[in-house]
């Protein structure tokens, strides 16, 4: 049991306490009480601690942060860049050998002189195979950046094993030469209608290549 002479010494205490706020109206900050100078300066000290934060922290620590995420970016950056030039006697190995890979790609595309001994050897294979040829109908040339496609929609008859070999001896062409959109229809038994688009490539000769420029200039003028 608490004593009633410890508790009326608490009262006057909180007493005496809150009395240090009253009447502060109209004086001087100086002449107050001691305990409402201490409140004063620790919410003056709370609110430049705030306001430092926002006005002044806030940014620095966005600054740090930016620093921080750069850092890191520069940081992996120079790993990337380390790792390239450890392997960069590799990559130069590869490199060659896909320049060689290019040289051998571009010497099965034939010069424009050259295209026509191609459709030559596309049309003796059909007939070397005792093929007959129904349709036999180059397209128009479509030009890309380095060499130009030219389709032929082919339409040949014969018997099964026949065209399967064609298809076989176009595929060994020293020259490069696709087969798409194959149909093949039963016209009676043991023949049948074989319906192709055959795409080959040749180089582009410097006049091409002067017009594929040019056409390629006029098309980011209208943009």
């Amino acid at each position: 049991m608490k004593s009633p002479h410890i508790h009326f010494f608490n009262s006057q205490k909180l007493q005496n306490f809150l009395k240090q706020f009253q009447e502060l109206e109209g004086r001087h900050p100086g002449l107050w009480p001691l305990a409402p100078r201490l409140f004063c300066g620790i919410g003056v000290v709370l609110a430049v601690v705030i306001a430092g934060w926002w006005f002044i922290w806030t940014s620095q620590w966005e600054e740090f942060d930016a620093g921080h995420d750069e850092e890191e970016k520069q940081r992996n950056a120079f790993v990337f860049k380390l790792q390239q030039a450890k392997n960069l006697d590799q990559l130069r190995q590869q490199k060659i050998q896909m320049h060689k890979q290019v040289e051998q790609l571009e010497k099965q595309l034939p010069d424009k002189a050259e295209m026509d001994a191609l459709l030559a050897d596309i049309n003796q294979a059909g007939i070397n195979r005792g093929l007959q040829f129904e349709l036999f109908k180059p397209g128009e040339i479509k030009l890309h950046d380095y060499y130009a496609e030219l389709p032929i929609d082919i339409k040949l008859t014969g018997n099964y094993h026949a065209l399967a070999s064609f298809t076989s001896d176009i595929a060994h062409l020293s020259r490069i030469v696709t087969l798409d959109k194959i149909t093949i229809n039963t016209l009676r038994e043991g023949t049948q209608s074989f319906e192709t688009v055959a795409h080959t490539f040749r180089y582009l000769d410097k006049e091409e290549i002067e017009q594929k420029k040019k056409q390629q200039a006029e098309k980011k003028g209208r943009k």
